[in-house]
């Protein structure tokens, strides 16, 4: 991206503009960057932002302590990371009483800088001079001991060398190996650490999921991990840098190398280096953990028909919730078809009674404890053939039921009766209702607890946003959890949004959204063309066309001499358009061609359409499974070592990303994504471990 659409998108960003926005309705500013691109700029001024933020504190501290130089100020200024700036401050930093401060104390720092200096035209040998500088009574009862408080000093000097740290962080992430080895004591625990019991490899080329799992184990005490380049390559880049020559003076020095690395630099750097591989590790973990997010929320939704949905289960037997088209709860009941045969006839009466009384079109069956179980009983109903039965990924369902926003809900009825509602709604829209869990519990992550917190929440926020805004969302039926994702709303006046619906009934344009309480201009620029309208007297209040452009298209209509409707309609008036008539110093062809796009499907959903999909009939449980069979199958998950599958026995099997295809495979999202449906073999099945191996290679 150029300094010119950097500069325009953090103009944009500064007045407070969203992500969604930027990228749908700002494209001519931003020269039609994408939402990634948007979120990098806005992190990386953030970042920019923390580091002017320690500048000013470093400078503070030097100007109140009398130590800011002219050339120290340059270098500061000049400084365009945190790491940059500690290095050149951290000779200055108060720091506790070190070897180097009580070898200062005993007088011993002219002897250090003399030995440091390795001046060819001042040869000496130490030892002579440090005689100089013994003292019983400061502490220096000999000459090697003040030789050894040079070296001290020296040591530090080392240390706080800014080039010298700067070399060997770059040797600490281009040759840093990470090992692991079993912690004393645990050689007998710990089973699902076990490969990394005695393990090594260059930390830069280390996966994320491989890196996380040796950290989690050093975090469980499993592990001790150390992180090293090769420790002669790093002594000889700090020889080459300190060492003049192998003089007594030099030799001086050279021990005072080696001693710093291995007691201050050495440790110092391993600490950032051990932090720096983990936060890549955490991106990188993040981000897999927002792809898979973002195919899960925009699922192709069931849309609006009478759903039967249940939550299955044994012994508590199966909770049933019937929803109409608009996801409101018509009725609930209880069965327990699985507990005997007379049980069993009277829920498949109960079943068939509420199918017909409530023209239920679909049945959404949780894929939980006795999902596969329930699912057979309900297909062996004999209902009506266009009734279709559905799996239901039930992930969250019951955070979602036990939650404060649950009980806001149905107040009058408990967990159970939340939970099946949930499966309900998540079948008809995945989106409206996913949004109302938190992303963490949906289980399309790997090492979500052991990343940075607020930046997953981030990114996780942004993704919902990206999808929420994308599909748009309809004003006068979306709860307040959905409305909040819109751009520019926020809980706040997506909650004044619903209560103005409630007073004083739906909206009946785009405008009206001015007389919600709190909701100005600004907020309405945001989100007025991520909401929609439907059956408005305008009907582009239906459509993703933002109402700043609205005069821009009754412009259009004019000229051709229909009306705005015909134009939504009539796909030959649009087509003798001449674009280029209405680019203006505001509106680009990028943004009429959006527009031109919307007016040929306002209020389009991009999201694909719903498809039923159907688990293998008798395979059911792990015990069922055998090598060689060929079954459908659910992605659920995707990693960075392969992806995780239901083929509809409560136990999802792993398709290792060599088995994902019969081509290399560098990236398992390349080939799967959450949601998508595939065929698989199994390979193996370990009863003992629940573990399924899966392969979707057609030689398998």
């Amino acid at each position: 991206m150029s300094p010119g659409q950097v500069a325009a998108t953090a103009a944009l960003l500064y007045t407070g503009a969203t992500i969604p926005f930027i990228a749908r309705y700002r494209k001519e500013a931003t020269g039609s960057l994408h939402e990634v691109a948007i979120a990098t700029i806005r992190d990386r001024l953030e970042q920019l932002a923390e580091v002017d933020k320690r500048r000013e504190a470093i400078v503070r501290s030097l100007t109140e302590r009398e130590l800011l130089t002219p050339e120290l100020a340059t270098s500061l200024e000049s400084a365009g990371t945190l790491s940059e700036l500690e290095d050149l401050y951290l000779p200055f930093r108060p720091k506790r009483r070190t070897r180097a401060t009580i070898a200062r104390e005993r007088g011993l720092e002219p002897l250090a800088t003399r030995l440091f200096a390795q001046d060819p035209a001042d040869p000496f040998e130490p030892s002579e001079a440090a005689a100089a500088f013994v003292n019983e009574e400061a502490g220096v009862p000999t000459a090697q001991d003040a030789l050894a408080g040079a070296r001290d000093i020296m040591a530090e000097w080392v240390s706080e060398d800014a080039a010298a740290r700067s070399r060997l962080r770059d040797l600490f992430a281009r040759k840093g190996l990470l090992a692991s080895t079993v912690a004393r004591g645990k050689e007998e625990e710990g089973a699902k650490f076990r490969d990394y019991f005695a393990w090594s490899e260059v930390a830069a080329k280390a996966p994320s999921h491989r890196v996380l799992a040796m950290f989690r184990g050093e975090k469980e005490d499993f592990l001790v991990l150390h992180l090293e380049p090769p420790q002669e390559e790093a002594l000889a880049l700090l020889g080459a840098r300190f060492v003049a020559g192998r003089d007594p003076a030099g030799e001086q020095v050279w021990m005072a190398v080696q001693d710093s690395y291995g007691r201050l630099l050495g440790p110092s750097l391993e600490t950032e280096a051990r932090a720096d591989i983990r936060q890549r590790a955490g991106e990188e973990a993040i981000r897999v953990f927002a792809e898979n997010l973002r195919e899960l929320l925009l699922a192709p939704p069931l849309g609006q028909r009478a759903v039967l949905a249940v939550d299955p289960g044994f012994r508590t037997g199966c909770k049933l919730a019937v929803l109409d088209a608009q996801g409101a709860l018509l009725d609930h009941d209880a069965i327990f078809p699985h507990q005997s045969e007379r049980m069993r006839e009277v829920a498949g009466r109960r079943v068939r009674e509420l199918v017909e009384r409530y023209a239920v079109e679909t049945v959404a069956v949780g894929n939980g404890t006795a999902g596969r179980e329930t699912e057979a009983f309900i297909r062996g109903l004999g209902l009506p053939p266009q009734v279709v039965v559905v799996m239901v990924n039930e992930s969250g369902a019951s955070v979602y039921s036990a939650s404060e926003l649950a009980r806001e809900e149905f107040p009058d009825h408990d967990v159970t009766v939340r939970g099946a509602v949930s499966i309900g709604r998540r079948l008809q829209d995945p989106l409206a209702e996913l949004v109302k869990i938190d992303p963490r519990s949906i289980g399309v992550g790997q090492y979500q607890h052991d990343v940075d917190q607020a930046a997953l929440r981030r990114a996780l926020d942004d993704v919902v946003m990206s999808c929420v805004n994308s599909v748009g969302v309809e004003v006068n039926q979306a709860s307040a959890q959905l409305l909040t994702y819109v751009s520019g709303l926020g809980p706040q006046l997506a909650g004044n949004i619903v209560a103005h619906r409630q007073e004083n009934g739906p909206f009946t344009s785009r405008r009206e959204l001015l007389k919600v309480s709190r909701l100005g201009p600004k907020a309405f620029e945001q989100a007025a063309g991520f909401l929609r309208i439907r059956g408005a007297a305008n009907p582009l209040d239906a459509s993703a066309v933002h109402p700043e452009r609205y005069a821009l298209v009754d412009r259009m209509a004019r000229d051709l001499g229909v009306t705005v409707p015909d134009l939504l309609r009539d796909p030959a008036a649009r087509g003798r358009l001449h674009l280029d008539h209405y680019v203006s110093a505001e509106v680009g062809l990028p943004t009429l061609m959006d527009i031109i796009a919307e007016l040929a499907r306002p209020g389009r959903d991009p999201r694909r359409e719903f498809e039923a999909f159907s688990f293998a009939p008798g395979v059911e449980k792990l015990e069922d499974l055998e090598p060689g069979m060929r079954l459908p199958g659910i992605v659920t998950n995707v990693t960075r070592f392969g992806a995780f599958v239901d083929v509809g026995v409560h136990q999802d099997g792993l398709v290792h990303i060599s088995r994902l295809a019969d081509r290399f495979v560098r990236d398992p999202a390349d080939v799967v994504k959450v949601n998508q449906r595939v065929k698989v073999t199994v390979v193996e099945v370990d009863l003992k471990r629940r573990r399924i191996s899966l392969s979707m290679r057609g030689g398998d």
